[in-house]
């Protein structure tokens, strides 16, 4: 790149800021390379800048994003805002480290070190410049002030054929003016997550406590020391002592289980030496609709956090299902024996699932997804049925396409001679393409510990042969389509998910002429983007002096060894910054770092 085609370009990406503020660039060069230095002189007319902001977003397309989550703030932090009017709704305007609310409910972490206002994050979004093939990352956040605008708000209804929203601020207060408004856009983000499903089991709305948000937390610690202090009172029975210290976890899931693990080690540790007299009546169960816990990963996870629990005299119920909650007790039925049960309880943590947002399920009927649980998207995180509107993390769920949808399309694209034949060679031509539109092929050559594809080309007494038809091509690949799995509601997939979108908006006109994604088996060319693929790291469970994870390549690790792994995996996403912000150093995760209870903690 020559010296003026750098200045151009550079004097280019500098007036498209919408304050007009004085700048200068020191270009140095040298044979050993260069450098650039920025300075901003904040002196600007404010008639002028305003005048100058509504002629260039009118030229923008606006994207709305919904959400202030692990998709939305990471979309957020690597969105060119250069390029969008990008305007944020969300009645909840922090950001929260989710995986440690666990960790809030008793204690081991404060609640303000797990959050960051949102406004503080937008301020924080760094601008990029793509300069000789290099990124230069220049903090010039007083100049992208405004770029970024959040309503705290929430959004109520999705107009889908006008592209409209409308959007209430939910705050009861006695502030003037109209709580309602609308916003237009021409793209729309979804990532509002997803709420408590109580399957409309009676009682569990009034007298049962969830973990979701901070709050939930702050009030689940503030009702286990209610539950202690309760329980020493003088003139109380025994009986009624071990009621009002029995805790009860409804859910067998990875929160669930953290819950109960968290709470078994912070009754040992801090409890039992405050209120010393009520030590042996503590107990807690985890009540489970299901055959195991976390049922859903692992059955190697699922066995060890089973028999850690079993050591901790944490009473673990399977096969239970609840019908009724009330102020006193908790109602179920027993599957095995198919009878009904009731036992007394001191606090009950709902902790058994999700479903779609009332306004999410709204807008599925408009645009003909009424009969699914949560909102339907393709590989690259497209609402089917609805134009320009994205989905990302819980509220929404990838459906894979199926590969024998498209055999007979691929078996064509394939044949490059028409022959009716596959041969090896052509079989590799198409291969890359295949697994990464159908990622369920590599999921079942690794579950077949096949070494190559090559592998499914045999008859059907298993010989190798040099080619195939197409009944033979489909017969290799039938069975494929069982390895489609949906994808865990987890913060890692929700980050990775904003992550990707937003490449794809920074790129989007980029490689409109240019595609990189596959190839396209039903009609010509490639797609414009690579699908998204959910990359492993580490998920963890049962925390406590030991924890088992699993890890990418299918492999599991269980001990105190993994328990470190775990704390330095959250200590890097909490020092390092999470979607662009750094959380309160004042996060302690070793157990002897523990702040012991204060009498203050009640009112925090």
């Amino acid at each position: 790149m020559t010296i003026l085609s750098f200045f151009t370009r550079a004097s280019r990406a500098f007036n498209s800021y919408p304050a007009s503020s004085k700048l200068l660039l020191l270009c140095t060069l040298s044979l050993s390379g260069g450098g650039v230095v920025a300075y901003s002189e904040a002196q600007v007319d404010a008639s002028k800048t305003s005048v100058q902001v509504n002629e260039k977003d009118c030229k923008k397309k606006r994207v709305v994003v919904l959400g202030t989550g692990w998709a939305g703030i990471s979309f957020l932090k690597d969105l060119d805002v250069l390029a969008y009017d990008v305007q944020v709704v969300s009645p909840r305007n922090y950001f929260a480290f989710t995986p440690l609310l666990p960790s809030v409910t008793c204690g081991t972490v404060e609640a303000r070190s797990i959050v960051e206002p949102v406004r503080n994050i937008i301020k924080k979004v760094h601008t990029q410049l793509e300069v000789h093939g290099c990124v230069l990352r220049i903090g010039l956040s007083m100049l992208r002030n405004g770029e970024i605008q959040f309503w705290e708000a929430e959004c109520m209804k999705i107009d889908a054929a006008n592209k409209k929203l409308l959007c209430r601020y939910t705050v009861e207060n006695n502030l003037v003016g109209n709580d309602e408004f609308s916003l237009e856009y021409d793209y729309l983000v979804i990532a509002v997550g997803a709420q408590v499903n109580t399957f409309n089991t009676p009682g569990v709305l009034e007298n049962c406590h969830f973990l979701k948000e901070v709050e939930d937390a702050q009030k689940i610690r503030r009702s286990v020391i209610d539950c202690f202090e309760k329980a020493v009172l003088p003139g109380l029975s025994e009986e009624e002592r071990r009621i009002n210290l029995h805790f009860v976890i409804v859910g067998g899931g990875p929160t669930g289980v953290e819950f109960a693990a968290e709470l078994h080690d912070f009754v040992q540790e801090d409890l039992v030496n405050l209120y010393p007299s009520v030590k042996d009546l503590v107990k807690i169960t985890v009540i489970q609709s299901g055959d195991h816990i976390l049922n859903m990963f692992d059955e190697r996870i699922s066995s060890f956090a089973e028999q850690k629990f079993r050591r901790d005299g944490i009473e673990v119920q399977t096969g239970s299902r609840v019908i009724s909650v009330s102020d006193k007790e908790i109602t179920m039925k027993l599957k095995a024996k198919g009878e009904i049960c009731s036992v007394p309880h001191g606090l009950v943590v709902w902790s058994t699932g999700v479903e779609t947002r009332p306004f999410v399920k709204d807008f599925m009927g408009q645009i003909g997804q009424a009969n699914r649980r949560v909102l339907a998207t393709d590989e690259w995180l497209r609402v089917k049925g609805c134009e320009d509107v994205y989905a990302l993390g819980d509220c929404a769920t990838i459906n894979q396409r199926k590969v024998m949808e498209d055999i007979a399309a691929i078996f064509k694209a394939a044949d490059k001679d028409n022959s009716g034949f596959l041969t090896v060679e052509e079989f590799k031509d198409v291969i890359d393409d295949i697994l990464e539109r159908y990622p369920q092929v590599e999921h079942y050559l690794k579950s077949k510990h096949l070494r190559d594809v090559t592998d499914l080309m045999k008859d059907s007494e298993g010989n190798d042969i040099d080619k195939v038809d197409i009944e033979g091509f489909k017969l290799a690949l039938c069975q494929a389509d069982s390895q489609v799995k949906n994808l865990p509601a987890t913060a890692q997939v929700a980050a990775q998910q904003g992550a990707y979108l937003s490449k794809c908006f920074n790129r989007k006109y980029k490689w409109k002429d240019n595609p990189e994604g596959p190839r396209r088996f039903r009609g010509s060319g490639r797609h414009q983007f690579h699908p998204f693929q959910y990359v492993l790291l580490v998920v963890s469970y049962a925390r406590g002096e030991q924890a088992a994870a699993e890890l990418p390549g299918d492999w599991v690790s269980m001990g105190r060894s993994t328990q470190w792994l775990w704390y330095s995996q959250t200590s890097e996403l909490a020092y390092s910054g999470v979607g662009g912000i750094r959380l309160d150093s004042k996060i302690h995760f070793r157990k002897r770092f523990k702040p012991h209870l204060r009498q203050q903690q009640r009112t925090l």
